[in-house]
Parts: structure tokens; sequence; C-alpha cells
């Protein structure tokens, strides 16, 4: 079923700052019936500089003035946490598809309200979890779909970085370990991700408990968590997430364990995943992954629209994401 009137989705933009410089927004453009139209940012000479820069033609410094353009029939919100529920209300209104960067909300209950939002309205509501979409965690789904490492019995989630990370660097303002804007720290802004795509793997988790403190105390977020979580599959998880680790404890790793094997992968890596099976030599698989990183989770949004494909982040499998991190910073030590 189409999900809008026309025959190409034509996009407008809120908020293009460093997501929307390869990541995303450029994707729009190489993708079949898609097309980016218009931008907003309030700092008019920023957006002027990003519209030249991308061949953009229209730009805005309101956002209800891109909204409301007749041209733009797709909103993609690329602004900060604390602004997703306020301008998924102002796309909806307009009836136009809402496309929002993750996390989803601050909240669970912010990502309840948004849902409800756009279901009074008759929009969808899509959530840019595009590891959904990316062929090395395409590849692993089959694989744990066949049955390649047997029944799954575990999985562990591990990430530990420094107090400063290298993305720091290349940001004008550190929102992300903000809780008024971002909802948490550095746990929400990357163990969504990890946490989406376990629910991608093995369904929706139904009990989840942890802790969460602030060790080094260079922020107001939490800069540890510990947790552990049952999905509905049946597969038991835990994690370790440290933001305040020694260089030397730095680790990205993902372990899935099976009755007869195992696979391991990184997150936040180059499309690589480790498959080992008992009594067999490990073999290692490398997928390219595409240069806009977002650019397989937006053309299966433009299907959706367009009602030849289906989008596999919404934001139902959105809000259960933000539902798990709550549950899982609530205990503060």
């Amino acid at each position: 079923m189409k999900k809008i009137s026309d025959s190409e989705v034509r996009w407008g933009v809120l908020g293009v700052g460093n997501v929307c410089e390869v990541k995303s927004a450029p994707a729009m453009n190489h993708i079949p019936h898609s097309k980016l139209v218009a931008v907003m940012r309030r700092d008019e000479k920023k957006v002027k500089d990003y519209a030249t820069r991308h061949g953009v033609s229209k730009w805005y410094t309101s956002a209800h003035d891109l909204v409301n353009d007749p041209e733009v029939n797709a909103i993609y919100i690329a602004t900060p946490p604390n602004s997703h529920l306020e301008l998924t209300r102002l796309a909806a209104s307009v009836g136009k598809p809402v496309y929002v960067e993750k996390p989803m909300a601050r909240t669970y209950a912010e990502c309840l309200e948004m849902i409800g939002i756009c279901e009074k309205a008759g929009v969808p509501l899509y959530v840019a979890y595009y590891r959904r979409a990316l062929p090395h965690f395409l590849k692993i789904k089959q694989l744990l779909d066949e049955g390649a490492i047997g029944e799954v019995r575990t999985v562990h989630i591990n990430l530990k970085q420094v107090i400063k990370p290298d993305v720091v660097v290349h940001l004008e303002n550190n929102w992300r370990i903000d809780p008024k804007i971002a909802g948490g720290g550095y746990f929400f802004d990357l163990a969504s991700h990890q946490l989406d795509l376990l629910d991608f793997f093995f369904g929706k988790i139904t009990l989840s408990n942890g802790f969460s403190g602030n060790q080094a105390n260079e922020y107001d977020a939490e800069d540890i968590v510990v947790g552990s979580f049952v999905f509905e599959s049946g597969v038991i998880g835990s994690g370790n997430w440290c933001f305040a680790a020694s260089k030397s404890a730095e680790i990205d790793e993902i372990v899935i364990d099976g009755s007869i094997g195992q696979i391991r992968f990184a997150t936040f890596g180059k499309g690589e995943f480790t498959l080992s099976l008992d009594y067999e030599k490990a073999e290692h698989f490398h997928l390219k992954l595409p240069h806009h990183i977002q650019q397989p989770l937006i053309k299966s949004i433009v299907g959706d629209l367009l009602g030849t494909d289906t989008c596999p982040s919404t934001g139902i499998s959105g809000a259960r994401t933000n539902r798990v991190m709550g549950e899982l910073v609530k205990t503060r030590i």
C-alpha cells in the first residue's frame, strides 16, 4: 500500500548538521524516485552553506516554513532528540511522513507520544536505525535464521571508550552527554544502535534490568551501565558499557553464542564479522559498506512510501529500544 500519493519522495530535512554531510541526506539523491529538495537550520549562514555545497535548491531557517513547503512530501528530522517530539508533531500536522534520527526521543514516553501523533494523523513514522539494512548485519541475521550456530543461547555486548572519544573533536557542542537534550549520555547515543540491532536479530526484549553510574564525574549523564535482558525468543543477553575506560581497555564487540558455534562483530566497525563453528576453522566475512551509510535504510523507506518495499525500522521498533535503555539506566548507583 502506498503511503504517499506521489510517484516520487521529495525530502525536506530539519537540522542539517554533521549527520547530514555524508551519512544520510546526500543519499536521498542517489535513490530512484527520491530527491532532496529543501533543508532547514536556524543558523542562516550554515544552512545556506550546506545548500550551496550539496546543490539543494531551497533552504529555510524555520521548521514551520520547510514543513509547509508544498513541494516537500516527506520530512527527515536530523536534530538532537529533545526536539524530535515537537518536530514530529509539526510534520504530522500537515500530513507528511516522518523519518527521525536515533535515538527516537529522550524517553519511552516521548516515543509513545510520537507514535500516537503519527497514528492519529495517518502518517508513517520511521527511525534511523540504519544498521538493520547494512549488508553484514543482514548476513548475520540470515545465518542466525538458518541455524548456522545452532540454537542461540546468549548474546553479550562489550563497549568501552575513553572519556573523550575521537568523535568529540569534530563536534561544535557535545549535546550527546547532556541528558536534557539527549536523554542520557553516550549510552543513549551508541547503545541504542546495539540494542536495536539485537531487537532486529532476536525480536523484542521482554525483560530488562540494569545499573548505571557516573564514575568519572566529567558530565551529568551516566558514564557506565551494566545490565541483562531477555528476548521474546528466549535468548538471554547482557551488556557492559563504560565511557570512562583506559585506552588499553577500549573495545567494541558483540558475541552471539549458539549450541554449535559463535558469531563475533563490532557494531561500529567496517562491515566485518567472524563465524566460528565447533571443530572448524573460524570464517571471516567482510562485506563492503555503502559510502552513504544510511542509504540502504532510506531506500527501504522510499519503497515503503511508494508501496514497493517495507522498512525494517519503524516508530514501534524504535520505541522498544528507548524502553529498554530507560530500564537499564533506571537504578543509578
